[in-house]
């Protein structure tokens, strides 16, 4: 798929993002931040060719519901093809901004991980809040958005729609990239509201 992926970013250079596919050392990287014994709903926003997919698949326990949505028509339909056997995994087409219809459309009523390849350097500010606003509503109150950037420079944006935002640098990437783990709260926050609740 490296020459599609190449075409694509020929043509469509602003929703591909980037001109080579993710490694599997920066695929491995983004799935370590997931409980997969714990997850019961997966879902992936812009996975391309299906990299972070194969690794999200891999790990899963067999209760797991992975949705997948692509806008890129052509990556679409090759995900559609490459994954028509896997069960319990809904392939979409269509923007992350309409991620809660395409959650309802598979009967999912949460998320408790959403792996994100958006090129959010590339995208108009208003559509990347309205991803991450979006993205932070379907989280599970202890869920995780997690996502790469080549540079740190859109760490402060994401940082208005998640309180905690661990980052890892991968540099076994073409290019080198940093993964953001994202939470919606600090761990000292869910301290004080759990004390709270008891008191």
């Amino acid at each position: 798929m490296s020459l599609s992926f190449v075409s694509q970013y020929i043509v469509k250079p602003r929703t591909v993002g980037a001109i080579l596919p993710s490694s599997k050392y920066l695929a491995a990287k983004m799935a370590g931040e997931i409980d997969f014994n714990s997850a019961s709903y997966i879902i992936e926003l812009g996975p391309g060719t299906g990299v972070f997919t194969d690794k999200l698949l891999e790990k899963r326990n067999e209760k797991t519901t992975i949705l997948i949505i692509e806008y890129n028509r052509e990556f679409y339909k090759q995900l559609a093809y490459k994954y028509k056997d896997a069960k319990k995994f809904y392939v979409v087409n269509g923007s992350a901004e309409n991620l809660h219809l395409y959650m309802k459309m598979c009967n999912i009523p949460y998320a408790d991980a959403i792996v994100s390849g958006l090129p959010f350097a590339s995208l108009p500010k208003e559509m990347s809040d309205s991803i991450l606003n979006s993205a932070k509503a379907a989280l599970h109150q202890d869920g995780k958005f997690i996502t790469f950037q080549y540079t740190k420079w859109k760490k402060k944006m994401i940082e208005e729609f998640f309180s905690a935002i661990n980052v890892k640098k991968e540099l076994r990437n073409m290019p080198p990239a940093y993964v953001f783990s994202c939470s919606k709260q600090l761990k000292n926050d869910k301290h004080v509201q759990h004390e709270a609740r008891e008191g």
